[in-house]
């Protein structure tokens, strides 16, 4: 019998070993990121995971809020991690580095807009999106998420999904400032629960706040609740890959 799997499709480009090597080599590329990131960051717990825009200039009310959020955290022991960039991310970064806690940057170096502020107490650097997503899901202990665009959406609807599976443990989730998802939550309520693509439970695992007093108040609450503690074990941060 033919081994269908060593026989090329008509249809696939030819390659040649130079190609191949190239592509094998990323591997190590993508390991040592991952390897960088265990080591530098597994002492930082407990940790809040910071996103938002990095559109949002130091004039604008969401950069203070961010801040402003985040030294308070960081007065109440957790470690703020955050893309490392402007706006939101320099935010957190900003109010975490004036508190006790560290006040950590996983940057990435993008064409048009990413540039690492100066706030980070730990800079790492990423080439790669998803390594960087991994370590700020490892390690935290809860998720604030501010005013974005795309990329914000895209954490946001990630680390939900990682949740809602059971690929990561439940943790607080905290939507900063009611105005500006307020639409994006009628829209999940009027067509993704209403068609059964996801259920009315599923709206529980993420809350709206608007002052950043509440997001403190909120992640105590939650691990009091549950009785447990925001500083995970190793075992409760494993995140599948």
């Amino acid at each position: 019998m033919r081994d269908e799997s060593k026989v090329d499709h008509p249809g696939l480009m030819p390659i040649n070993d130079t190609m191949l090597t190239r592509e094998s080599w990323k591997i190590f590329q993508i390991i040592a990121e991952f390897v960088e990131g265990f080591e530098r960051l597994a002492r930082i717990s407990p940790s809040v995971s910071f996103f938002g825009s990095a559109r949002l200039g130091p004039d604008h009310p969401h950069y203070t809020l961010a801040e402003t959020t985040a030294r308070l955290l960081s007065e109440a022991g957790f470690s703020v991690v955050s893309g490392g960039g402007p706006g939101i991310m320099e935010a957190a970064n900003k109010g975490a580095h004036s508190g006790p806690a560290p006040s950590i940057g996983l940057n990435i170096n993008l064409p048009h807009e990413q540039s690492g502020n100066n706030y980070q107490d730990i800079a790492l650097n990423f080439r790669h999106f998803f390594s960087r997503k991994v370590m700020f899901v490892k390690y935290a202990s809860a998720y604030v998420v501010f005013p974005g665009g795309f990329g914000t959406l895209d954490e946001l609807a990630e680390i939900l999904t990682l949740v809602q599976t059971g690929k990561s443990r439940r943790i607080p989730i905290i939507l900063v400032h009611k105005p500006f998802w307020a639409g994006l939550v009628t829209w999940l309520e009027k067509m993704l629960v209403a068609q059964g693509t996801i259920s009315a439970e599923d709206l529980n695992l993420f809350q709206i706040l608007d002052r950043p007093e509440e997001v403190v108040d909120a992640i105590f609450d939650f691990y009091d609740n549950q009785g447990r503690s925001p500083m995970p074990t190793e075992q409760a941060t494993l995140y599948d890959l």
